[in-house]
């Protein structure tokens, strides 16, 4: 975006207005309360009160909990290889673990009672129960409860199998073996046997049985290597470290009185706090000495250490929570429908009621002997009634007789239908090979089944930016050191040998990864006797020692070459790494106690005497190092808005203020930045920080805080050596994604934690922001600042509408709403949350900085409960949880961050772009699909109903049925459910290609086009014309005829099935041989029943079929009842689809009849992306 083009707008410029019209392209820039600066949330204001979404600093409730003091009631006391005294007061649990949710005993009333959550399947159990009474008895018995039954039947078996092969797991997991100390020995015993206090032994490559502290380690400084990757999906190599008071001790020969006070279990895989006593010595313990169940030892032979949490108190099992359980939109508003179905059947029940008793009181002279009813007995000299309970019960009973008669009105069928339509459309989602990615051999994953419909119908699209539209694969780019700008730029070559390459004793190393390296900086770097290369030596020796990271040598078919692989928790601290080690400066040995640096070929040790890890507070990392020339150092790296605030400002202000300029170059570019400073410690300022440092890591009360402090204490007035510019690419396919998405409609919000520019710049080469769009920056330190803020945008967005090119559809109306986490801690749960919304809803795009997790759940949340648009997150991360959680639906990408977002979400994929095909191509069809299925069980029950409702007419209102107990029975069952399962899975309206060449059909999902209360009630009207010409055809062919009750009720049910089945068929847009085989397989099922039913002698209508069906009235009857049932149906849907074109039908006529017409399809689309979207 041009600088020129830019309109500031603060307290002193009211005449912001006038200057709207006078640029295509505008930046209004709020800066009402100055910069950038962010307020920062601790954990102990988070504590004790609410969640707020607008809250920073801590991740979440769960996180905070290892932070807090440990209370002797609120601690666990474990003695080290005396578990009968550590569990002798305490209740600890085993390591035996459980995920099962059912025993053989409660298998069956639990999932029982978890199945009758459905009001639905109460209903048709009090139906059952109800034809068990002999006064109501219309059906029989056991037909009455077969429909549930069945139903209940299938659900427990699927879920019964499921819980079989969770229960099958366990005992694989439970009877692994671990090397415990038992008698002074290490012998195996089973993980389930284990218990808290134990001494237990891990081999290199071995899974960590419970969560365990470390004692000691095969490595003489007690460094071990896990791989968290059965924990949190990170393949990258943590290092944890055991006390050396303990790593001198002989376990096995030694007898040892070691107490372990640690806080109780909670779900913060990442935190820990613990004191340990050791021969009357205070030892503090954090997240670097334990090591979590799950785990796998890794480049360590060996490791010892003492449980302290098992089996379901571990962290992995407390984080064992599963997706979130969400129903369905469509769902949801089907139930609307189901209301209106059951208030229909009660008034056919109350028709039936009121024609009754009025056909009752016509009668009443004539009941006590009228055939078929014969209110009075005379067998006995006394006379008494049959079974009569007066004129009011008898209306009462014919009332609920009739609700057993109609009950199919309310489908249950349909239930178990759309489950297994989910499941149908579950596995070719997972099959399509569209939506796999080569890259992670990953394919899409469905893990909840009960929201396919809903991805057709998404609105809001709440993207993260770092590893969901980036690669989360960083690449060193560039650096400013003393103020000068170092780019490896097009004039760069990528250095494959000198700078990879350095002589070892015997054999040569070589970085894992190539890094482009600037040639310039490159030869300065050689020069070690000039200040500019001292400058650069430094800063790459603060990126080989500022980290975490552990250094592996890797065998190459050369024996003289070995590849060094750098592992890490941070991608940023790897890249940096590797550049460091391209510029001469390879970090190549690791110990709790030093490093070797190879520094041009020379290798030369640093004692690491102190190292302060990043922390959300500080928002820099810190090391200090011994360096051969006895000189104590201190290097620190982190954000520039922590760091400028720690460099001395007095000393080279030149270097600084040109470090800032090309700061905000590299973020113009998308790059993520860090700052670098150092300053040479005094054997003073060591002493007195040694000093506090251990008062500070071994304090019972408030360590965090004090560790901050003592980091504080020496990260001041440093000497800035220079900042990084690392590149985070955008994944493949993108920009054309997020244009996709946003032609079909749906609105895109990126949240990131990310900076301002950065995230902007990301934004253009995304194509979510582009040229012509006008940008609305808020960044406010206070409420009142933000609340004049979003007056003055929400004038402007005004202002904008009104303007002659506000609709034009040229692009220059949109608008672009930038806004920070720090204006978000006002805004969220606040009064202003109204206006941020009214705001957003006028913008195309919205982008939020520097935002915490909860603040992305907050915003989701906002949008959740201001309209009833769908909404949708995806991410990557731990910090995307909450944001997937709370909307309403949850994708999780399988990157470079761990497996936390995948298990938090309910689909996973490997890649951004695959959100085209999943939203436009499968998210359509099972829209489309699941919409028509449940219009068709409402219409394909209410038919059958309704020819049972006009036979009581004619019948004196007794409630005896024509059609045969095992027909009404089988009518949901059988007859006609195959065919809208398999249409419910394979139809499709329209091609892949053409959902993909013109997203704008995606709208029909917005429009609620498929399904409707239109839709609902026109569906019910033809029900009503479909079922009086089912049911009058037979009829009043067969009127004064002998043909009795069970032949004619033959006839419509075959009429009936034979109808729905034709009119199934005039809906279906693609045919298969499979949904011939359905549909016209269904009919042939139901007229061989029809006859098995008719041939058993114990069943009423014996042979009734074979007395019709050889008659030609029977065949023209059939054909009758299709004619004038489907004729009107299929004249207005002809009359519907020439006159009353929409985008669906442009787009299938394009489709059948070629290419001639699509630039005409073209011209007739829906112009859905520049339609005002409210």
């Amino acid at each position: 975006m041009d600088s020129h083009s830019q309109i500031e707008i603060n307290e002193n410029s009211p005449q912001y207005l006038e200057s709207i019209r006078s640029s295509s392209t505008r930046s209004i820039l709020s800066k009402t309360s100055g910069g950038h600066s962010l307020r920062e949330v601790s954990f102990s204001e988070l504590g004790l009160k609410p969640v707020r979404h607008g809250s920073r600093g801590a991740e979440s409730e769960g996180f905070s909990a290892s932070y807090k003091e440990i209370h002797d009631d609120d601690a666990r006391l474990i003695y080290i290889n005396d578990p009968d005294k550590t569990n002798e007061k305490f209740d600890f649990a085993g390591n035996s673990i459980r995920t099962g949710k059912y025993s053989i005993l409660t298998f069956l009333p639990r999932n029982l009672f978890e199945q009758f959550h459905r009001v639905a399947y109460i209903y048709f159990l009090a139906i059952a129960i109800l034809n068990q009474l002999p006064q109501l008895a219309v059906f029989g018995r056991g037909a009455s409860i077969m429909p549930l039954a069945f139903v209940l039947v299938i659900t427990a078996v699927k879920d019964a199998y499921e819980d079989y092969r969770r229960h099958r797991s366990d005992k694989i997991e439970n009877s692994r073996l671990a090397w415990v100390l038992v008698n002074d020995k290490f012998q195996q015993i089973r993980w389930k046997d284990i218990r808290v206090g134990e001494i237990i032994r891990v081999f290199a490559d071995e899974t960590l049985p419970c969560d365990m502290v470390l004692l000691s380690t095969s490595d003489s400084t007690g460094v071990a290597y896990v791989q968290t990757t059965n924990l949190d999906g990170e393949s990258n190599l943590k290092t944890r470290y055991a006390k050396q008071e303990t790593q001198m001790k002989n376990l096995e020969n030694e007898k040892i009185s070691v107490l372990i006070k640690c806080e109780k279990p909670n779900r913060n895989i990442y935190g820990f706090q613990a004191n340990m006593d050791v021969d009357g010595k205070h030892i503090s313990l954090g997240p670097s000495n334990i090591i979590l169940r799950g785990c796998e030892l890794k480049n360590t032979n060996w490791a010892v250490g003492v449980a302290v949490y098992a089996g379901r108190e571990t962290k992995a099992m407390l984080n064992n929570s599963g997706a979130p359980s969400k129903r369905s939109r469509l769902e949801t508003r089907m139930n609307r429908e189901i209301i209106f179905l059951s208030i229909f059947l009660c008034t056919l029940c109350g028709i039936i009621s009121v024609l009754h008793g009025i056909w009752l009181r016509h009668h009443k002279d004539e009941l006590d002997l009228m055939q078929f009813y014969r209110k009075k007995d005379y067998s006995e000299a006394e006379v008494e009634d049959y079974n009569y309970y007066g004129w009011g019960m008898e209306i009462f009973f014919v009332f609920l007789m009739s609700v057993i008669v109609f009950q199919i009105m309310i489908p249950i069928s349909l239930y178990i239908s759309m489950e297994l339509v989910r499941v149908g459309q579950a596995f070719f989602m997972i099959r399509d090979n569209r939506m796999y990615d080569e890259a992670s051999s990953s394919r899409f994953q469905c893990r909840a089944l009960n929201i396919n419909e809903d991805l057709g119908q998404i609105k809001y699209v709440f993207s993260d930016k770092t590893g969901t539209l980036t690669e989360n694969k960083m690449e060193f780019q560039c650096a400013s050191i003393g103020g000068i700008d170092y780019s490896s730029g097009k004039d760069s070559f990528e250095d494959g040998q000198i700078g990879n390459l350095y002589p070892g004793r015997e054999q040569v190393f070589r970085t894992k990864m190539k890094v482009k390296v600037d040639p310039e900086l490159l030869n300065i770097s050689k020069r070690k006797h000039t200040s500019e290369g001292r400058h650069v030596q430094d800063f790459f020796l603060a990126l080989a020692a500022c980290n975490t990271i552990v250094p592996l040598t890797v065998e190459t078919p050369d024996p003289a070459v070995k590849l060094i692989d750098y592992q890490g928790e941070s991608p940023d601290e790897q890249a940096l790494a590797y550049a460091a080690a391209a510029y001469g400066f390879m970090l190549v040995e690791r110990t709790s106690g030093h490093i070797v640096i190879d520094i041009q070929g020379e290798r030369q040790r640093f004692n690491v005497l102190g190292l302060h890890e990043f922390d959300s507070d500080r928002k820099r990392m810190s090391v200090i190092l011994g360096c051969p020339d006895k000189a104590i150092k201190v290097f620190v790296k982190g954000a520039d808005t922590s760091m400028f605030s720690v460099i001395d400002r007095s000393q080279n202000l030149n270097i600084l203020k040109a470090t800032e300029v090309h700061l905000q170059t590299y973020s113009s570019k998308g790059l993520r930045t860090l700052v670098v400073g150092m300053r040479e410690l005094s054997s003073s300022e060591f002493e007195q920080w040694q000093s506090s440092y251990e008062v500070a890591s071994t304090a019972l009360m408030g360590r965090a805080s004090l560790l901050r402090k003592v980091a504080n204490s020496i990260e001041h007035h440093l000497s800035i050596l220079g900042a990084s510019g690392i590149e985070d690419k955008l994944q493949q396919g993108v920009p054309e994604a997020i244009e996709s998405l946003r032609t079909a409609g749906m609105k895109v919000w990126v949240l990131t934690g990310d900076k301002q520019e950065t995230a902007i710049s990301i934004g253009y080469s995304s194509k979510l922001l582009t040229s012509k769009m006008t940008q609305i920056v808020i960044n406010n330190n206070s409420k009142e600042s933000c609340r004049k803020s979003l007056n003055e945008a929400l004038a402007v967005s005004k202002k904008l509408a009104d303007a002659p090119s506000g609709g034009s559809g040229n692009g220059l109306g949109q608008l672009a709403l930038i806004i920070d986490g720090t204006s978000l801690v006002y805004v969220l749960d606040s009064e202003l949350e109204k206006e941020l919304f009214e705001l957003a809803s006028k913008c195309d795009v919205v982008l939020c900085c520097r935002v915490a997790p909860l603040q992305k759940a907050g915003i989701v949340a906002l949008i959740k409960s201001r309209t009833d648009d769908m909404t949708l997150a995806i991410g990557d991360g731990a910090n995307d949880v909450s944001m997937i959680q709370m909307a309403d639906v949850g994708i999780g990408i399988s990157g470079q961050e761990g497996r936390q977002a995948v298990m938090a979400s309910d689909f996973a994929m490997g890649q951004f772009r695959f959100l085209v095909p999943l939203l436009l191509v499968h998210g359509h069809w099972n829209y489309q699909r699941m919409s028509y299925m449940i219009l068709y069980n409402f219409y394909r029950n209410a038919v059958f109903v309704l020819i049972l409702f006009w036979y009581v007419l004619f019948t004196s209102y007794t409630l005896t049925t024509a059609i045969t107990d095992w027909s009404s029975v089988l009518y949901s069952v059988l007859y006609t459910s195959v065919p809208t399962i398999i249409v419910g899975v394979l139809d499709k309206d329209l091609s892949r290609t053409s959902l993909l060449k013109h997203p704008q059909l995606y709208g029909a999902g917005h429009r609620q086009e498929s399904y409707n209360g239109k839709l609902f009630w026109v569906t019910m009207l033809d029900t009503l014309w479909q079922s009086a010409a089912a049911f009058f055809v037979p009829l009043l062919a067969y009127w004064g005829s002998n043909v009795d009750g069970p032949s004619l009720g033959d006839i419509w049910t075959l009429g009936v099935v034979v109808m729905v089945n034709v009119h199934l068929a005039m809906d279906v847009f693609r045919w298969y041989w499979i949904t011939h085989a359905a549909i016209w397989g269904s009919i042939i099922a139901t007229f061989v029943c029809v006859m098995v039913i008719d041939i058993l002698p114990f069943l009423p209508g014996y042979w009734a079929f074979f007395h019709v069906v050889k008659t030609e009235l029977f065949w023209a009857c059939l054909l009758l009842i299709m004619v004038g049932a489907l004729l009107p149906r299929f004249a207005v849907k002809v009359f519907v689809q020439y006159f009353g074109h929409n985008d669906l039908q442009v787009a299938r006529e394009a489709e059948k009849f070629g290419n001639s017409r699509h630039s005409q399809t073209q011209i007739e689309m829906n112009q859905i992306f520049y339609s005002p979207q409210r």
